[in-house]
């Protein structure tokens, strides 16, 4: 039998198999990647973002006679400007600061290490008798530690800081790499679906297309639960390595708070009462005798230091940095008798850290003293819980029946209209020194040897405020000892920075008028209590004497704290 030829349209059919094969193949390849396509957009607000560049650095300096705060703005593009802010108080003295870039941090590579110690930029801030701030802009051409060299002519402050690189994370490499490869295997695809003579062989490369999306949006929905590199600067150490390249550093098991404490030392006090002098701590690390120079920004400050004079007239102040280690502040004290001295830090990788001295400083007096220095101003004297003025302004304190194991809540109201400033990151701060006998705490020529020996030396927050809602509500007892309590976190949202945003600083004046403190007493006895408050660009501070019941005597404590 001989076979016939099929007919010529069934010839025709057949022949036209092979184009239809292949549209239907592009077709499907158009539906396949349109799917992954809307999977992509929904994912793609889960990659994880570059390195964290934080926010804006608020750091405090005690500057010979002025109390400045510095705002280092973050830098946004490499290379770019760095913009300062210099924030001045109400009778700050006008002059000029000279401000200078330096970079610093080692590396492995010589070439990246090289520009260690070489000044970039610098700029002159004019300050002027008005409170405010007064601004300057400098350059930054590299990631990488810093330091701002602050100089006023008669000393030079180093500011420490860091500048971080943007960096793509291990997720947003895949996928990126998913995107690319996906985009070369679509071009892969069309070439072999026009020129292949047998339509399976597209699902080759389209195979490959649905591997790499799909590897990409896996990368990009896992990336949001991945944790963030450790933080030069805050959880490692600030090296050119460990800024330009953070996903290469390994990252600690877990944030340690096992460092030594650091051995504080001072300088000997020469200067006569009313004289000025300068006041020089030295940190030392208390396993390895070396300099401590590994301290970070703490509550707005590399150091707070805290000194009791004999009239119980109290200082906060904020060291500037000089060189590793060392520390040197400006003082001018009154009268003659001792002080005593504590500095409150905190070290990288450790938690804070609060060191007092072990010998405080003795001041002499001069010849021409006459008695009459002792005698403080009206607002300088403590005075029990109630309404005193200071600094013309109205200060009421209810302290509700404090009482020995009971979190007391502190309450001062400052003015009557919501007008606080955030300072060193708060709405307010209390010192709590104690407990005395009635005597010493009444003093005014013996509580700095008083407070030497003290068993309480706490340093308490409030914490937050809504800004213009006239109450704040919530704190506790920040660094210390013998201080606990807790905070309500509703009240925290005007002063927590959110998504590496950066806190107020103290030019919103929003908060108040009512600031809580949260504090439990370990002993009975008195207690000296400092409250300081930010209004009108002036450092209110409002001295009490607080007397604590035993745990046994609740019935008779009074309702605004027994103060006798």
């Amino acid at each position: 039998m001989i076979d016939k030829p099929p007919p010529t349209h069934a010839r025709g059919r057949s022949a036209g198999r092979r184009p239809l094969t292949a549209s239907r193949t592009v077709r499907a390849l158009t539906a396949v990647l349109c799917a992954l396509g809307l999977s992509v957009t929904a994912g793609s607000p889960a990659v994880a973002d570059s390195a964290h560049a934080g926010g804006d650095l608020q750091i405090a300096q005690t500057l010979g006679d002025r109390d400045l705060t510095f705002v280092l703005r973050r830098v946004t593009g490499l290379p770019g400007p760095l913009h300062v802010d210099v924030l001045t108080l109400r009778d700050t003295p006008a002059g000029s600061l000279r401000l200078r870039t330096v970079a610093t941090g080692a590396s492995r590579d010589r070439a990246a290490g090289a520009a260690a110690g070489t000044t970039t930029s610098s700029a002159s801030v004019e300050l002027g008798s008005t409170p405010g701030a007064y601004g300057a802009a400098l350059r930054i051409d590299h990631a990488g530690p810093w330091e701002l060299v602050v100089d006023d002519g008669s000393r030079e402050a180093r500011i420490p800081f860091v500048v971080p690189d943007s960096v793509l994370s291990p997720p947003e490499l895949v996928v990126y790499a998913g995107f690319v490869t996906a985009g070369g295997l679509i071009l892969v695809t069309l070439f072999v679906a026009v020129r292949a003579r047998r339509g399976s062989w597209v699902l080759v490369p389209v195979g490959g297309v649905v591997a790499a999306l799909a590897t990409a949006v896996t990368a990009a929905l896992l990336s949001a639960s991945l944790p963030a590199p450790p933080e030069p600067g805050q959880e490692v150490a600030a090296t050119v390595d460990n800024v330009t390249d953070p996903y290469a550093v390994v990252r600690p098991a877990a944030r340690t708070h096992s460092r030594p404490p650091a051995a504080l030392t001072v300088s000997s006090w020469t200067a006569r009462a009313g004289e000025p002098g300068t006041l020089r701590l030295n940190l030392a690390d208390g396993s390895t005798g070396l300099p401590a120079d590994d301290l970070v920004v703490h509550d707005g400050a590399l150091v707070h230091l805290l000194v009791i004079g004999p009239t119980g007239q109290i200082w906060h102040l904020h060291p500037i940095r000089t060189e590793p280690g060392t520390f040197e502040v400006e003082l001018r004290l009154p009268v003659a008798g001792h002080y005593a001295l504590s500095a409150e830090f905190a070290r990288l990788g450790g938690g804070v850290q609060q060191v007092r001295s072990a010998t405080g400083l003795t001041v002499a007096g001069r010849s021409s003293d006459d008695g009459d220095a002792r005698a403080l101003p009206a607002d300088l004297v403590p005075r029990g819980p109630g309404t005193r003025t200071v600094g013309d302004v109205p200060v009421r304190l209810s302290a509700p029946s404090p009482t020995v194991g009971v979190a007391s809540i502190l309450t001062v109201q400052v003015g009557d209209t919501a007008t606080l400033q955030p300072w060193l990151g708060m709405i307010g701060h209390m010192f709590v020194v104690g407990p005395f006998d009635k005597a010493e705490a009444t003093s005014s020529t013996r509580l700095g040897e008083a407070a030497q020996d003290a068993q309480v030396w706490s340093h308490v927050h409030s914490m937050g405020g809504e800004m213009g809602t006239g109450h704040d509500t919530g704190g506790h007892s920040a660094h210390g000892t013998n201080g606990s309590g807790d905070a309500m976190s509703d009240s925290m949202s005007g002063l927590i920075p959110l998504d590496g945003g950066s806190a107020a600083d103290q030019t919103v004046a929003a908060y108040g008028p009512d600031v809580s403190f949260v504090h439990t007493f370990s002993s009975p006895g008195y207690y000296r209590l400092w409250i300081q408050t930010l209004r009108d660009n002036t450092l209110l501070t409002s001295p009490y004497l607080l007397h604590v019941q035993p745990a046994t005597a609740t019935a008779s404590a009074t309702t605004t704290g027994g103060a006798e």
